[in-house]
């Protein structure tokens, strides 16, 4: 989930400045309604589910507040952001190039190109 997480917030952050809030609002609650849909057909109750959505929102604020100043950080900076979130894997560096070059591709595609098939669902 946290993996998923950091692409919605990389995406969520380089369209809000291209893309309408009713456009971008309409994409996340999309994918937090998928998210849910996903908890629901593993069987867990409402409260259960619930609590985790809360849990699932609150980890992707909080990956969206630490990524806010990406491309002015360093690269030992950005690789703190990602151990916080991923602390099982050695080399946070490959995520941070990952990332980096997925940021990069986000800027060359435009928010339509992504969601066409989301959004007109």
């Amino acid at each position: 989930m946290v993996i998923f997480f950091f692409h919605l917030s990389f995406l969520l952050k380089i369209y809000k400045k291209d893309v309408s809030k009713k456009e971008l609002q309409n994409f996340f609650d999309f994918c937090i309604r998928q998210i849910e849909l996903s908890i629901r057909e593993i069987g867990y109750g409402d409260a259960t589910i619930n609590k985790k959505m809360k849990e699932y929102v609150n980890l992707l604020f909080s990956i969206i507040d630490k990524i806010d100043n990406w491309e002015q950080i360093d690269i030992s900076e950005k690789s703190k952001i990602i151990k916080i979130y991923i602390s099982d894997f050695e080399n946070s560096e490959n995520f941070v190039d990952y990332f980096e070059k997925y940021r990069i591709f986000l800027t060359k595609k435009s928010f339509i190109n992504l969601s066409k098939d989301i959004l007109t669902i």
